[in-house]
């Protein structure tokens, strides 16, 4: 007897559809497993096996043919345990063939026949759907990620023999429904547990980084140790806008296939913020592997991927980087086939002015010029002409560490944020972008005209400070950026200024 039941697989973040074909015949008692299954796959055969004697079940003494189609396309992980145990018993007369038309089954059996949660449920219901799939039967850990699908009626389970009596219809299962407003309610919202005003001083770097999260810019944070880099950017994530319910599924989409989702929170409802390590490799920054899963600039998308230490990362990797700030997206090959994952995040990085860290103290440091240049030089000059942003931070005083006052909230800077966004997301609702960090030179033209002013200066700067294109076309983003911040129509010599003070540093540390 032939069985058809119907599963799905992962190929980058996206899902497909696959047929999991059972045949029991006479012959051998042979179990056979093929359409490019991985060895997780190939394993299922004795998880399958042992899942259904120990339910109860009698296991057919007959030649067992399973095909995975298409058969042309790499079948991995364990969520095909289910739908093929599910096929064996539609093999044996269980219950009707009809019944398993129309619902996707996922999931991976245990020895004792219970079944547990698999990676990538989400993307997977989600392709489901659009396929004309509306029912689907997952591991009961994966209920709420599935039925953030809406149109999807989700049956959780948790044993073989409970798929089974529902299919018979022996039992009913309630679907699992998700309240959708309570989602994004303030009440169920993390709390932060920092804010802005916990930094004392450095007001120049928190404007900076007002700056690059209204436009979504680049950042990079300069100073000796101490002076509040990590502790400024582990911040900037709480004056970002509110995730939209459609990239949180977007984000959550990347953590399901990476295997990253918590069971207390299946939607990721606040902004990424990654901080590898800076002994990581290129492949676990950017995606890679065998099959390739998203790496932390995936990871970080719609959010902050911030590198401390900028020049202790190994070259490759930072040089890797380049085409995906550009780009929004890294593509990468393997012979199994090329994904492209989205990377759409804010850069922020930090960095010593030298290898010991505190240039300029005569007491403190030793390095050489040659020193300083190597260090700089590990960052290379097209990497440093992607970021929008440099800041100094100085030493803090200790008059500065003491004072009473605190500096403005975070809720208070992220008002000025989210109305610097309001004005860009009304400027560009004919366009494709959406923020002043995403113009491209056409575009720059069209929205950051400038006066004879403006051009006086911008060439001057230009000149003196032998700018490349890229570098000129970011002063101009930026600064319409500050002047989204102030409410201005129009660019001036004022916005022009504070922008350039932003990038001197280069040649203040003879980084480029």
């Amino acid at each position: 007897m032939l069985s058809k039941i119907i599963s799905s697989g992962i190929m980058g973040i996206d899902g497909y559809l696959v047929d999991v074909e059972v045949d029991l015949s006479n012959g051998l008692p042979v179990f056979d497993l093929v359409g490019l299954p991985d060895s997780a796959v190939k394993e299922s055969r004795e998880r399958v096996r042992t899942a259904i004697k120990n339910s109860g079940f009698t296991f057919p003494v007959k030649r067992i043919t399973v095909n995975l189609a298409p058969a042309h396309m790499k079948k991995e992980g364990p969520a095909f345990d289910l739908p093929i145990a599910i096929g064996i018993l539609c093999c044996m007369e269980l219950f009707s063939p009809s019944v398993t038309e129309k619902i996707l089954i996922l999931g991976e059996l245990s020895l004792d026949g219970s079944v547990r949660p698999v990676n990538g449920v989400l993307p997977m219901v989600y392709h489901a759907i659009q396929n004309g799939i509306s029912h689907c039967i997952v591991p009961a850990e994966n209920a709420e990620e599935a039925a953030l699908v809406k149109g999807m009626k989700v049956y959780p389970v948790s044993h073989l023999k409970e798929v089974l009596f529902f299919l018979q219809g022996t039992k009913k299962i309630a679907p699992f429904v998700v309240d959708f407003e309570s989602l994004f309610s303030k009440e169920l919202e993390q709390s932060h547990m920092v804010d802005f005003s916990d930094v004392k001083g450095q007001e120049n770097a928190k404007r900076a980084l007002e700056i690059a999260a209204s436009g979504t810019h680049n950042a990079l944070l300069i100073g000796p140790p101490g002076t509040g880099k990590t502790m400024l950017a582990k911040r900037l994530s709480t004056i970002l806008p509110d995730l939209t319910f459609e990239e949180s599924i977007e984000i959550t989409k990347i953590y399901s296939v990476s295997g990253l989702l918590q069971s207390k929170n299946t939607l990721i409802r606040q902004r990424p913020f990654r901080s590898p390590h800076h002994t990581i490799s290129a492949s676990a920054l950017t995606g890679g592997g065998r099959i390739p899963r998203p790496g932390e600039i995936s990871l970080a998308h719609n959010g902050v991927l911030f590198l401390d230490e900028l020049p202790e990362f190994q070259r490759n990797a930072l040089e890797i980087m380049r085409q995906p700030l550009e780009d929004g997206k890294v593509t990468i090959a393997r012979v199994s086939g090329t994904l492209t994952y989205p990377a759409n995040f804010m850069l922020i990085a930090a960095m010593n002015p030298c290898p010991c860290g505190y240039l300029g103290d005569g007491d403190r440091c030793r390095c050489s010029l040659n020193e300083i240049t190597k260090y700089h030089n590990r960052i290379s000059g097209p990497l440093l002409d992607r970021i929008d942003l440099m800041v100094e931070l100085p030493a803090l005083s200790y008059e500065s560490l003491e004072q009473l006052s605190s500096g403005e909230t975070s809720a208070q800077i992220k008002e000025r944020v989210l109305k610097a966004q309001q004005m860009q997301l009304e400027r560009y609702k004919n366009e494709y972008f959406y923020f002043n960090s995403q113009l491209g030179a056409a575009q720059i033209e069209q929205y950051c005209p400038l006066g004879e002013k403006e051009k006086t200066l911008m060439q001057s700067v230009f000149e003196r400070m032998n700018l490349s294109a890229r570098a000129y076309h970011k002063i101009l983003k930026v600064a319409r950026t500050v002047a989204d911040l102030e409410g201005c129509p129009e660019i001036t010599t004022k916005h022009i200024a504070e922008v350039i003070q932003y990038r001197s540093l280069d040649r203040k540390y003879g980084i480029i």
